[in-house]
């Protein structure tokens, strides 16, 4: 077991790494043994593993935990891109948020990593063209975890959603590489507009817990975006904007705002 488990960390180390902390936590906390045996220990992958655990959060008396298990075990097996993103946020989550001890919480515990690889499975379905699929999966991870992102959005790689309440994420959005939103985050359009009409959020950019970003524009690359902002025109690279309606205050205060996660204003003037 022990050689096994030793190639595999050296194949996937994100994986490898998963494994060796469920063993520590279950000699740590043994009345979680079941829970992590079911979750992380008794799946040859990480693939198999995030279906295990998206299916057994979205299941419903409308839809079976074994028929959600087939559609991502379908999901991860044609697009190899779902799980390299989700290696991606679990690294991304460990290094940014300070209540991250070990890869293994995302997977168990954080509803904003759960709820965005339930969305990359909807993003599947609806590149599929399995579009009331990827809504019923939309539909049941907005009421299990408080997060509405709509199954046309595109995500980058490396997201981190910390805490994840209320989150919602329109149709046409689109969200960079890198990014890291805290709660009540809404990309949103601003009027009935059947078009192109969410936000653009660009690489490394660091959005404050209940900021507001409307409307068919371009965040740029590495900005901040204070906490209860609400952003109604395009943001240049490398800037801070606060306020309603926000207005650049400064620079970003660094190269990555996404992952030094400095919310403070006089970091950025």
């Amino acid at each position: 077991m022990a050689e096994t488990r030793a190639k595999v960390a050296e194949l996937d180390p994100v994986w490898g790494r998963i494994m060796r902390e469920g063993e520590e936590a279950v000699a740590e906390e043994p009345l979680l043994g079941g829970l992590i045996h079911q979750s992380v220990l008794h799946h040859p992958t990480i693939e198999r593993a995030l279906a295990y655990r998206i299916s057994l959060k979205l299941a419903s008396g409308e839809m079976s935990e074994q028929i959600l298990r087939e559609i991502c075990d379908e999901a991860y097996g044609a697009d190899r891109d779902l799980s390299l993103a989700a290696r991606a946020d679990i690294v991304a989550i460990y290094e940014r948020d300070p209540a991250c001890h070990r890869f293994l919480q995302p997977l168990l515990f954080f509803k904003g990593f759960q709820a965005v690889q339930s969305y990359r499975v909807a993003n599947w379905l609806w590149r599929e063209g399995r579009l009331d699929m990827a809504y019923f999966l939309q539909m049941r991870c907005s009421e299990v975890f408080g997060v509405d992102i709509h199954p046309a959005a595109r995500l980058g790689r490396g997201i981190m959603i910390d805490h994840a309440h209320s989150i919602v994420i329109g149709e046409t959005a689109v969200v960079g590489d890198n990014v890291s939103m805290l709660h009540s985050v809404t990309l949103g359009g601003t009027g009935k507009e059947e078009e192109d009409r969410h936000p653009k959020i660009g690489d490394g950019v660091l959005i404050g817990a209940g900021a507001k970003v409307l409307g068919n524009i371009r965040i740029g690359n590495c900005s901040r975006i204070a906490a209860g902002s609400v952003v109604l025109e395009e943001v240049p690279p490398c800037k801070t904007v606060a306020g309603v309606p926000a207005r650049i205050v400064g620079e970003a205060g660094c190269d990555q705002p996404s992952v030094s996660m400095n919310h403070l204003l006089r970091g950025g003037t």
